[in-house]
């Protein structure tokens, strides 16, 4: 090393941290590493600070909640139909009529409502085309039940539920104390 303090060379000095690494390059990478692992830290704190305040300061209107309700009742009733018709068809083949009979008239109909939609903007018709049309009289009386929305799920809800008993909820009840806990972030 030279006598004046020559800082041009990258062996010029020698950080107790560099000294146990094979060379000084090494030092700067830890050197990052450590700056960028605490902003990593306070990056991830302050997005959830701000997701708890944004979530807490969540209020649900009823009339809100009532209206949200008609549109997503709204949006089962304009698919749901497209969805039954599977349904619609078993139960015609049950009650004696011909898979690939039933599946042409399901189509056409299906086209005709999905042209009401699509094309004009109305409400999706089907159920009521397929009330009308002679084919389907014997399964008139079972198309609320095909129609449940219910019956499109599965054991979903019941699976969500043991998810949440059996493997949130216990996880959560150490920090119960701490979820009563306001955070307040000012931007």
């Amino acid at each position: 090393m030279a006598a004046g303090g020559d800082h041009g060379s990258p062996d010029s000095y020698r950080s107790p941290l560099a000294s146990r690494y094979a060379s000084p390059e090494m030092c700067f990478v830890f050197s990052d590493r450590r700056i960028c692992l605490a902003e990593a830290f306070l990056t991830a704190d302050t997005i959830l600070n701000t997701l708890q305040n944004i979530s807490e300061g969540l209020v649900v209107y009823p009339k809100v909640r009532s209206l949200n309700s008609k549109v997503i009742e709204r949006r089962i009733r304009q698919e749901l139909p497209f969805m039954a018709t599977e349904n619609i068809i078993m139960a015609m083949v049950k009650a004696g009529g011909s898979r690939q009979d039933c599946h042409e008239k399901i189509r056409v109909l299906s086209q005709q409502a999905a042209s009401v939609v699509k094309q004009e903007g109305g409400d999706n018709d089907l159920i009521e085309r397929i009330q009308v049309d002679a084919y389907f009289s014997p399964i008139h009386s079972q198309l609320d039940h095909l129609l449940d929305p219910s019956s499109f799920t599965g054991r979903a809800s019941q699976q969500v539920q043991r998810f949440l008993e059996e493997e949130v909820y216990p996880l959560l009840k150490p920090y119960e104390s701490v979820m009563k806990v306001k955070a307040e972030l000012c931007l």
